[in-house]
């Protein structure tokens, strides 16, 4: 009998993973002890799984040597470069929980986290772009008070590896063999809905398993060679691509500090990477690169679009022009590890670009009635929800937003509104939560709203997110100044310049003398967007 009710779970011949990252990444290493693992051209680095194998183990012990212990708190606040993989797995090796922590960051939000989750050792770039982060770092540090050891990879990485040569094998092996797959082993900082971002805490089991079942979707194997464009620090770069590859012994390759089109497509062809990964602006950009036609896409055959959905003209362009018949289209967020549903290789344009493909191996879906939690029938919209191994532990030590996503039943309920067909494909049609989605990064209004109260001239502000070609939506700020007030959109960019991360900037202002509001003095931010957009349409034909 077909089911006519909007819930569906993955089943699998292949059994879950019951093993930590360090037992996984082990075995990769004897069954492809030559096979290349990590490769980044930009920094002329190149390890085979054997060398990577011994690399990490060096990385493990220099952290050991100072002082960290399970269940401790690593911060790495690094963009792409091959020491973020080692500390990655380093990490994994020692039950450490690795705290990914946005290159983006300013001081407001470095300061949050570093405190939030009590991070002990931090191992960071000397910057970013044009961004110093000891400078930021020295506006913060006397606050946080659990921070005893800072580690800059570009002139203390040699002492890390030398302060580790006092820790022996034994050592390491025997905290090892004390591991368990369902400890915390990571935390990753998402924007909610409400107050500052919440620390996803990810288990060795959750992403292992995540990364496991992409690869496998994707029909990894060992001859595969991953391109990543994609940040480490999210789950894109972290488990979608690095852990997708260690279950398969496939080769990952980055490409840069920072995504730049012409290294991504020249990386394509000098590595003969099979599989390609970016949200849809990236295909773009790359696709609209002058330097397009000088490069040869033959090798690939894959890769993964996500973030955002995919338009058509651009799904047909990546697999005719740059080779990748089998490009898969996932969806997740960061507290289910994050992968919930993923297209097929061999599925159509129409399932690429309508849909997020189906129920993920060993995990539960269903589309329920926000109002009621009744499961809606295939067809109807009702917010999407999902259960299983992918389901994070916590929040960092914030049992109330814990509480608010997931029920009594260990339903994840993500606030993304969704469709499921007939042969169980979902769409997404919308949000439930009030977040902004600009270039794959989720902004939270309230974080911004939050930090630009503290403006002097500002009485009351409401952001909102407005739609944009180029990025899926812009953020956009409504001011309501103080009586005598006066202050310029220019000076509030101003204002914010250093002190939140760029991509939540406003890039909209727009000075009101009240906020439109219901009967009963809600603001009611869906008619601000819908004029917003208008207003913003008009300027755009005139």
């Amino acid at each position: 009998m077909k089911n006519l009710l909007s819930y569906d779970h993955g089943t699998s011949d292949t059994p879950l993973l019951g093993i930590t990252i360090s037992e996984q990444l082990k075995q990769t290493v004897d069954k492809y002890p030559q096979k290349e693992a990590l490769v980044v051209p930009y920094q002329s680095y190149r390890a085979t799984y054997k060398e990577f194998w011994e690399q990490v183990e060096e990385v493990a012990k220099g952290i050991l040597s100072y002082g960290v212990k399970k269940g401790e708190r690593v911060g790495i606040w690094s963009p792409n470069r091959y020491e973020w993989v080692l500390v990655q797995f380093a990490t994994a090796r020692l039950g450490v929980i690795l705290v990914n922590v946005n290159p983006a960051y300013k001081a407001a939000e470095l300061k949050y986290a570093l405190k939030q989750s009590e991070i002990s050792l931090l191992i960071m770039s000397k910057g970013f772009r044009q961004t110093n982060y000891s400078d930021i770092l020295g506006e913060v540090r006397a606050e946080c008070i659990h921070l005893k050891h800072i580690v800059v990879i570009d002139h203390d990485w040699q002492t890390l590896i030398e302060a580790g040569k006092s820790i022996n094998t034994e050592r390491l092996e025997a905290i090892e063999a004390g591991l368990q797959f369902d400890d915390a082993i990571n935390i990753q900082y998402t924007s909610g809905t409400t107050g500052f971002p919440k620390g996803s805490t990810l288990s060795h089991h959750n992403i292992l398993n995540n990364g496991y079942f992409i690869g496998q979707r994707l029909k990894y194997t060992a001859d595969d060679r991953v391109c990543i464009p994609v940040p480490l620090y999210h789950c894109f770069g972290m488990v979608l691509a690095n852990l997708a590859c260690i279950t398969h012994g496939a080769c990952m390759v980055l490409t840069g500090e920072a995504f730049v089109p012409e290294a991504v497509l020249k990386t394509v062809q000098d590595e003969k990477c099979t599989s390609l990964y970016g949200v849809p602006l990236m295909f773009i950009a790359e696709l609209n690169d002058p330097s397009f036609d000088k490069y040869d896409y033959s090798s690939l055959r894959t890769g993964i679009m996500a973030g955002a959905s995919c338009p058509e003209s651009t799904m047909k362009a990546v697999r005719e022009k740059m080779n990748m018949r089998e490009v898969g289209i996932c969806y997740g967020m960061t507290e289910t590890s994050p992968v919930s549903t993923q297209t097929f290789v061999d599925d159509n344009d129409y399932r690429r670009c309508a849909t997020v493909g189906k129920v993920h191996p060993h995990i539960e879906i269903k589309i329920i009635d926000p109002e009621t939690d009744g499961i809606v029938a295939r067809g109807e919209r009702g917010e999407f929800c999902t259960r299983g191994y992918s389901v994070m532990l916590k929040y960092w030590n914030n049992p109330e937003a814990t509480a608010s996503v997931i029920d009594d039943g260990r339903w994840m309920h993500t606030g993304d509104l969704a469709v499921m067909d007939d042969d169980g494909y979902v769409q997404i049609v919308g949000r439930i939560k009030d977040l902004i989605i600009r270039g794959g990064e989720n902004i939270s209004p309230f974080e911004i709203e939050e930090f630009l109260h503290q403006h002097e001239a500002i009485k009351d502000i409401q952001v909102i997110g407005v739609p944009s070609d180029k990025y899926g939506e812009e953020v956009m700020a409504w001011i309501v100044l103080k009586e005598g007030s006066t202050v310029t959109s220019e000076e509030l960019h101003a204002y914010c310049k250093g002190q939140i991360a760029t991509f939540k900037i406003p890039k909209y202002w727009k000075f009101v003398s009240e906020f439109p509001t219901t009967v009963t003095g809600k603001v009611r931010k869906v008619e601000m967007r819908e004029i917003s957009a208008k207003e913003l349409e008009l300027e755009v034909r005139h």
